[in-house]
């Protein structure tokens, strides 16, 4: 009878232990493994589907074109997305995850249909942008990490020139899963194809265009949460960035109503996003409100918590010049088997 007594005891109690640490793991489970949230900005470099579109200047991504863009080369391309996405997210996938350089709805699709990205509860946002190339912007989510809330976009129409197309600025607004909201802006600015100094108005009147956008959610809310990631084609130290934009450097103290450059972090200790030339240069950037910047909020990030990723397996030789770069698909018209000549730039929000 005693050893029946003591066998029911021990037999409740590792009821009860199990029990408590699996609800503990669902809790564990529902706010995030790592207990944070990580958010990736990523210029994929070209990620086109081999179809033509008659619609678009697509036509040197398809397998007669000029890059001879086949079934499986774009297929090896999304397992190199893939396969980078899940790199930064270490044991979990990254929450939210802005793309640049995709052609549309469908490569996004099979991304996430596709790969081992389908286990994780992916969706995505994404616009149709009037770029001549195709090229466009989007964000992907987990659905249990984020819900969307609104979604549009901001289409640039550049007075001086109503002809010119360019990627639209694309904006989500959406609930965590600790319940704070943030307001995302997912950019991709007119390139410096035809000189920095030439095209400089382009990437201000842009910069206009999204300080707008910003102030009419901090005129409705000044403890706003607002993420601006994308691929600026400026440094941190231009004029879009700092004067139209309004992006601060020092964080030493942050207020609400005013956005602060992370990215500076990074360039300060002679990090790079992009190697052109020889010379490192820090175009892709993750800019924050102030809201974000104090540790009181119930969500947080600090300039410890940027990163960029730059990984072995994402790094070749730079024989041109020195050191090394990032590992490209295309070198020219030169099928490299690559990545993406830009690496992925990340920030972690933290919770308190």
């Amino acid at each position: 009878m005693k050893s029946r007594k003591i066998f029911l005891f021990v037999f409740f109690f590792l009821t009860f232990f199990c029990s408590l640490s699996q609800n503990n793991r669902n809790t564990k489970q529902n706010i995030g493994e790592r207990g944070y949230l990580r958010i990736v900005s990523y210029n994929v470099e070209n990620y086109f589907d081999p179809f033509n579109d008659s619609l678009k200047n697509d036509d040197e991504f398809t397998p007669e074109g000029a890059r001879h863009w086949t079934w499986e080369k774009y297929k090896n391309k999304q397992k190199k997305i893939y396969k980078v996405l899940t790199a930064i997210g270490e044991w979990e996938m990254p929450e939210i995850v802005g793309l640049c350089e995709v052609e549309n709805r469908f490569v996004l699709e099979d991304l996430i249909k596709s790969t081992p990205m389908k286990w994780n509860n992916y969706d995505f946002i994404h616009y149709e942008s009037p770029d001549n190339r195709g090229i466009d912007v989007a964000l992907l989510y987990r659905k249990d990490k984020f819900k969307v809330l609104e979604s549009k976009y901001y289409r640039i129409i550049f007075p001086w020139d109503t002809t010119r197309k360019t990627r639209d600025i694309l904006y989500v607004k959406g609930i965590t899963s600790f319940d704070d909201t943030l307001f995302i802006f997912m950019n991709h600015w007119p390139s410096r194809l035809s000189g920095q100094a030439e095209t400089e108005k382009n990437r201000i009147f842009v910069a206009r265009i999204l300080r707008q956008a910003v102030d009419s959610i901090f005129n409705s809310n000044i403890f706003a949460k607002i993420i601006i990631m994308g691929d600026f084609n400026d440094e941190p130290d231009n004029t879009s960035i700092t004067e139209e934009l309004k992006a601060l450097k020092d964080i030493s103290i942050p207020w609400q109503g005013q956005l602060y450059n992370l990215s500076w972090a990074l360039k300060e200790k002679g990090k790079g996003s992009i190697k052109f030339q020889g010379q490192w240069g820090l175009i892709d950037q993750i800019i924050v409100s102030g809201s974000l910047l104090m540790n009181s909020s119930n969500l947080y990030t600090t300039p410890n918590d940027i990163h960029i990723f730059d990984a072995d397996f994402l790094t070749e030789p730079d024989e041109a010049f020195v050191g090394f770069k990032p590992f490209r698909t295309f070198i020219g018209y030169k099928y490299n088997d690559g990545f993406s000549d830009h690496y992925p730039i990340y920030i972690d929000l933290r919770r308190k």
